[in-house]
């Protein structure tokens, strides 16, 4: 095929996806890929780094597979190329998409619903996302402990501890990272091991699946020849009475033959409804272990290691920022990482204090806050600062005082509806004198990581 039919169809395929994903998303993650050969089995597209590769497999994997068979074929695999250093050639890595045979069905449906149990192969796709390791997953004080049973766990899986492993916690604080590393290192210390990973809806469709063509004994038994199971979001199976009781057989046999059983769900055993109470005693039998979200040394870590991994140099002050605004979840600072990238890409800006502001106004989830006074910021300021509120409203020049003053100024410009004389008339000062303060500590904010640090604390004591 010619460059100029590849290009072709290779733009058949971008319509397909722009009509499903919508413009604002097309042009940010596919405007920038080319299309590079196609040889009988396989497309290879240039991407502009591992992060935008990693995006794709992540978040569009299904469409874009989708859209490449029907316009290449439907055998048609993919091969990711991408620059470690942006435009030199030396440094081209090659990724073929573990996530390909998704589309027209998984290798384990196909084994499963397709062929007789004695017939099927004992080759299947493990699930696993090569890029979810232990040596990728940040650890600090919030996760060290569920990090450790993990590493255990993986590094020892002929021991009989923690099994069951049930990890939970919110959304996005990296327990899918967390157990794939697990199957990861079993799979890279014992590369025969049977380990699978799959989410608690993607084993319900394969039990209908069974259940559809008669097949449930089969379904129970290819299961029970695994060595380590990894179920993901364990609370989609409430309510579902046919899968739990096909799961029943399945964690009793993995269990009395000491094979790892792990589970991930958003809340603790004894808060699951809708499902056995016999079920849930079997998930008490192994360690229970919250994985709490973030606190702000490990979110500083984790935004260090994804800026340095997709090329970014960001100062201290934008660290910060970005830390003491996103607080629930890894995916939070991933998002605003993500953000700061394409944004600076796209509109050729260096990374500022100010973008990163915009960025997080976008991604971060608003919630709803207290609403701030003119008082509240006073009070608040003078406690962090240890002093009388008396001495902020004196003539006083002390360097204390007159910092306090002018981070009430800032604070109440940003989180009031105060105009600029209103708060001179507050503070007894000049309308140019509140300009100046606002002015002052905006600069700084740039360059102070520990004038970032304060305005995060009171901020933290005022809005809770």
């Amino acid at each position: 095929m010619t460059k100029a039919d590849l290009k072709i169809k290779w733009n058949k395929c971008l319509d397909k996806i722009r009509s499903n994903i919508g413009e604002e998303r097309f042009v940010t993650w596919f405007s920038k890929i080319e299309p590079l050969e196609l040889s009988e089995d396989k497309l290879v597209l240039l991407v502009p780094s591992r992060f935008y590769m990693e995006k794709l497999e992540d978040d569009f994997s299904n469409i874009l597979m989708s859209a490449i068979r029907s316009v290449f074929g439907s055998q048609i695999g993919l091969t990711y190329e991408y620059f470690v250093v942006t435009g030199d050639s030396d440094t081209k890595v090659k990724f073929d998409s573990p996530k390909q045979s998704k589309v027209i069905g998984h290798k384990l449906e196909r084994s499963i619903s397709n062929a007789p149990i004695e017939q099927r192969s004992e080759a299947f796709d493990p699930q696993l996302n090569p890029a979810l390791t232990f040596e990728n997953y940040m650890v600090g004080r919030s996760n060290k402990l569920p990090f450790t049973i993990a590493e255990h766990i993986a590094n020892h899986p002929e021991k009989a501890d923690f099994n069951p492993f049930f990890l939970y916690g919110s959304v996005g604080v990296g327990k899918t990272h967390l157990i794939q590393a697990i199957g990861i290192r079993i799979k890279e210390r014992n590369p025969r091991a049977k380990v699978i990973f799959l989410s608690m809806r993607h084993f319900q469709n394969l039990y209908f699946n069974a259940f559809k063509n008669k097949e449930i004994p089969q379904f129970i038994h290819w299961f029970q020849g695994m060595d380590a199971i990894l179920f993901d979001d364990l609370q989609e199976l409430s309510n579902k009475t046919g899968t739990a009781e096909a799961l029943f057989p399945i964690f009793n046999h993995l269990h009395q033959n000491n094979k790892k059983l792990i589970f991930t769900c958003d809340r603790p055993p004894m808060e699951l409804d809708g499902i056995a109470d016999r079920l849930i005693d079997r998930f008490k039998w192994g360690i229970t272990e919250p994985l709490e979200s973030p606190d702000y040394e490990l979110r500083r870590k984790i935004l260090e290691f994804k800026s340095r991994r997709n090329g970014l140099d960001l100062s201290d002050t934008i660290l910060d920022m970005i830390a003491h605004s996103a607080t629930t979840s890894v995916r939070e600072l991933e998002g605003i990482v993500m953000g700061l990238y394409t944004r600076s890409i796209a509109e050729n800006e260096p990374i500022t204090p100010q973008l990163a502001e915009k960025v997080i106004s976008h991604l971060v989830k608003k919630v709803e806050r207290k609403i701030v006074n003119f008082d509240m910021i006073v009070e608040n300021t003078a406690e962090f600062y240890r002093l009388n509120p008396d001495a902020i409203f004196s003539k006083s020049r002390q360097r204390d005082i007159a910092d306090a003053r002018q981070m009430i100024m800032y604070l109440c410009k940003k989180h009031t509806s105060l105009s600029s004389p209103a708060i001179g008339a507050k503070l007894n000062r000049q309308h140019a004198t509140v300009l100046h303060g606002i002015s002052t500590i905006t600069e700084r904010l740039e360059v102070s990581k520990e004038l970032t640090e304060a305005v995060a604390s009171i901020e933290k004591a005022m809005l809770g």
